[in-house]
């Protein structure tokens, strides 16, 4: 699919950002470093084999891991290096995609999750349409989780009012993935909302 407008990932990064990013987080791991606090929370909100859609999947990182805690997961990434990147994790269904244009025919997850800044890297004014497309691809009841940094201009207010006008219920905040109480002034966002019905 192709955008709609430039994302701001697009406009800020190049192929080798991209590269660079992927390199990085590569590093991480062979470092032993603990990149797996995100999938762990998530994994305790989640029935056990949840379908599982990871929206701005990057590396793939995330994916992989819930999969390897049972999950199915599927994920989506406009980053063609980072898409190539993804599919390396044998056990991910990767699409490249947009996400403001998302169309995934028949599918419907248990619960999506755009974990890396992903809602303040898309395109701007587009926000409220990628929710809107996320809420579609939800079944009833389930739960969208997003964590983002504060210090951009689209922050957790807006955020709240593009949830209530796709039909999500914001549930939660807290200020880390790992479920530290949410207050004014914190740097990070993590947000559960979820699909009304069900």
């Amino acid at each position: 699919m192709s955008c709609m407008a430039e994302t701001r990932w697009q406009r800020e990064r190049s192929v080798s950002d991209s590269r660079a990013y992927v390199a990085r987080f590569a590093q991480l791991e062979a470092d032993e470093t603990d990149l797996h606090g995100e999938a762990r929370t998530l994994d305790a909100m989640l029935p056990r084999g949840a379908r599982v859609l990871d929206a701005g999947c990057g590396t793939g990182r995330l994916g992989a891991e819930l999969a390897r805690r049972g999950h199915r997961v599927t994920a989506v990434d406009l980053d063609p290096v980072l898409v190539a990147a993804a599919r390396e994790h044998s056990e991910l269904t990767v699409h490249e995609a947009d996400l403001a244009t998302l169309d995934l025919p028949g599918e419907r997850f248990d619960a999506v999750v755009a974990a890396g800044n992903v809602m303040i890297f898309v395109a701007r004014g587009t926000e409220r349409q990628i929710l809107a497309r996320i809420a579609h691809h939800l079944v009833p009841g389930g739960i969208f989780v997003a964590g983002f940094a504060t210090d951009y201009e689209y922050g957790v207010d807006e955020f709240d009012l593009d949830l209530a006008a796709v039909g999500m219920v914001r549930e939660y905040r807290y200020a880390t993935w790992d479920l530290r109480p949410w207050h004014k002034g914190a740097d990070w966002a993590v947000t559960v909302a979820r699909k009304a019905g069900g």
